[in-house]
């Protein structure tokens, strides 16, 4: 990272992805060009969890071809149009992707995105898991390195 002084902690970048709302997916297509998607998810156990229909499409098709990719948010944005600057939080995070078969994680994975986004709905939310997990593709990027970045 080229500005040190606005390198956020482990626990700053940790904490980024336990409380933004949506960030975007980065693959790399067949061809060799780029593809970022907004997604919401939720982060457990150094893995963010993403879910969309079980069907194919550009990302399934990327992911199939090749697994490494990126998971970028941003929050805390504030334009300071008199100081020609931002400030912001940001973070990113790299590593395989994979779409989780084994149904026990992919439960595990949709409960976590039902506290986050459904919290005062949660028995309703476990409800809507049982009857739509089987149309529903789960995929864990499993983090191998992130950073976080920051002005404040």
């Amino acid at each position: 990272m080229r500005r040190k002084d606005r390198q956020l902690s482990e626990e700053e970048t940790v904490q980024l992805f336990e409380t933004t709302g949506y960030g975007v997916l980065s693959t790399v297509s067949v061809d060799g060009t780029p593809y970022g998607v907004p997604m919401s998810f939720a982060y457990k156990d150094h893995c963010i969890f993403m879910h969309g229909a079980k069907a194919e499409g550009h990302k399934l098709q990327n992911i199939a071809a090749n697994a490494e990719g990126c998971f970028t948010v941003v929050d805390q944005v504030q334009t300071l149009p008199e100081q020609f600057a931002t400030k912001y939080m940001s973070a990113i995070a790299f590593g395989k992707i994979q779409v989780v078969e084994e149904e026990e994680q992919k439960r595990i994975a949709l409960e976590a995105l039902i506290k986050k986004y459904s919290p005062d709905f949660y028995e309703e939310g476990l409800s809507y898991i049982e009857r739509a997990a089987a149309n529903t593709t789960v995929l864990k990027l499993e983090i191998t390195n992130m950073t976080g970045k920051g002005r404040k």
